[in-house]
């Protein structure tokens, strides 16, 4: 199988022969900024260009959803969000405004991440929904007012009500009853409100006011490179590849641009804490640094709200560096990391359905003494379907069995 040409086939395992890598890349657009221009842009009534938006399993989620929300038609818009998270806690009060609510399908673990603070606002405002068989119908209209949400179970709930609520007829506040994480991805969502011409404001503690009447204006954008998918390839740095990463926005709004002071952190010796609360996609490359950090210790706490992304995240880090000769402990809520030199690897490990899993065991396998064969390595399409790709074109050792 030809790695380096894209020709991916559906389903496949890969082995890597560990090796350093050397050369110049450049990570794909950023999916978090995607998804929100993406969505601003379909809501103006006039046609916007977006530049470097780029292609992935996600992304293309959102676009095929935002087409059937903008699509006229009769009764609910059926709406098949993949696996993609973002898009269906997004569109989901988007739909109720537009549209009158939708029918939401998901596969893999999609709809076991939880909605219950948008089922507690539907209980509150009458709006009926029924969740079976992978499918969320919703059904009703959102109307101006307060909306109650907590701030630590995740920040998209908050997104979602700030792009749908600008359109309703009159005034909104969304009022958080818990301190708000992952600030990093609210910055990135009032941007893209404010470059679509769009006002809220949040007053940095528990308030966001978001006014009525407005209307989403035309623009042309252009996607910046993806701090969270870049920081795979700090990964690799650590562990001693030469490797020129392009094409970043250091003064970016994405949060996950925090792997650049964590990354110093790891490179010093003494134990670390590193707290994720802020960037919990970060996790994955960070434990593959902390595993490989000689004779030190990290605690990566803060990290419960990863027991319910793609896989759990919590477990998934330790089963697939712990097999591959790491020592990792799983906590609630923490990860407790001795470092070694090198790992044995010589083992097979599964992907866990997880672009971020599969992208981790990759870096760590760079300091393997033996080879590692990853499973289902095609979910990085996920988030960065160029992965192996670039990886090959730095010199990794790629062998593909269908």
């Amino acid at each position: 199988m030809n790695v380096t040409a894209g020709i991916m086939p559906a389903r496949f395992d890969l082995t890597i022969t560990p090796a350093l890598l050397r050369g110049t890349v450049t990570p794909p657009p950023s999916k978090s900024q995607s998804h929100r221009i993406l969505i601003a842009a379909a809501l103006g009534t006039e046609k916007s260009r977006i530049g470097n938006l780029g292609r992935s399993e996600d992304i293309d989620a959102t676009r095929r959803c935002m087409a059937a929300l903008k699509t006229p038609g009769n009764g609910l818009p059926e709406l098949d969000c993949g696996e993609s998270g973002s898009t269906l806690r997004f569109l989901i009060p988007v739909a109720l405004a537009l549209r009158g609510g939708g029918r939401f399908i998901g596969h893999g673990r999609l709809m076991e991440r939880p909605q219950q603070p948008y089922f507690a606002i539907f209980r509150e405002k009458r709006i009926a929904w029924e969740q079976k068989d992978g499918t969320l119908t919703v059904r009703g209209r959102l109307t101006p007012g307060d909306y109650t949400l907590p701030g630590d179970v995740s920040s998209q709930f908050v997104t979602g009500l700030l792009y749908a609520l600008p359109l309703l007829e009159g005034d909104s506040r969304i009022l958080l009853t818990t301190p708000l994480e992952s600030r990093g991805y609210i910055d990135m969502t009032l941007d893209a409100l404010e470059q679509f011409g769009v006002k809220a404001e949040y007053d940095g503690d528990c308030v966001f006011r978001v006014p009525g009447n407005q209307k989403y204006q035309a623009r042309d954008v252009v996607i910046e490179a993806d701090w969270s998918n870049a920081a795979f390839w700090y990964a690799a740095v650590s562990l001693g590849c030469e490797l020129d990463i392009q094409g970043l926005n250091a003064f970016s709004a994405q949060g996950d641009m925090r792997i650049v002071p964590y990354y110093m952190k790891l490179q010093g010796p003494g134990p670390v804490d590193l707290d994720v609360s802020q960037c919990p996609d970060l996790v994955p490359p960070l434990a593959a640094m902390a595993a490989l950090r000689a004779g030190e210790t990290t605690r990566i706490v803060n990290a419960a709200r990863l027991r319910i992304k793609e896989s759990d995240r919590l477990a998934a880090v330790t089963e697939v560096l712990n097999a591959m000769g790491a020592q990792v402990e799983e906590f609630e809520d923490h990860l407790v990391i001795c470092g070694k030199e090198r790992l044995a690897g010589g083992v097979t490990v599964s992907g866990h359905n997880d672009h971020r899993i599969a992208m981790m065991a990759a870096i760590a396998a760079i300091r393997c003494e033996g080879p590692v064969t990853i499973t289902g390595a095609e979910c990085v399409k996920k988030s960065y379907p160029g992965f192996w790709e670039d990886y090959r074109s730095l010199g990794g050792k790629l062998t593909c069995d269908t």
